[in-house]
């Protein structure tokens, strides 16, 4: 069973920073695609980051390019995202997800993220 398990989100100031990470399990972790997304209160999901299995390419939302990093470590089936520069418009709930072969992507519980003007 497809599970991913976020944590790292909290309370912190504008200018601040939190990494996030995912725990991942069930599945070949390192040849898969993974993805940040968020969803502010009141608000649909928005994608942030992306990131390849295999060689790693990158690829962010405007609204966090320069800000965020996503990274992955395969021997720790985790996934990352370090967020710095931190804005208020930054805050909602953040999930990793994975592509599914058959419906919406999978995603885990979420890790609220809130941050203060």
């Amino acid at each position: 069973e497809v599970q991913l398990v976020e944590s790292g989100g909290g309370l912190v100031q504008a200018g601040g920073s939190l990494r996030l990470s995912c725990v991942t399990s069930g599945f070949t972790f390192s040849v898969t695609r993974m993805r940040w997304v968020r969803q502010a209160p009141g608000k649909g999901l928005e994608w942030v980051s992306t990131i390849s299995g295999g060689d790693g390419r990158t690829a962010y939302a405007e609204s966090v390019k320069g800000r965020f990093t996503i990274s992955r470590d395969n021997a720790k089936n985790t996934l990352y995202l370090q967020m710095n520069s931190l804005k208020p418009e930054d805050t909602g709930v953040y999930y990793c997800t994975k592509d599914q072969d058959y419906g919406p992507p999978k995603r885990g519980q979420g890790t609220q993220v809130t941050v203060s003007s």
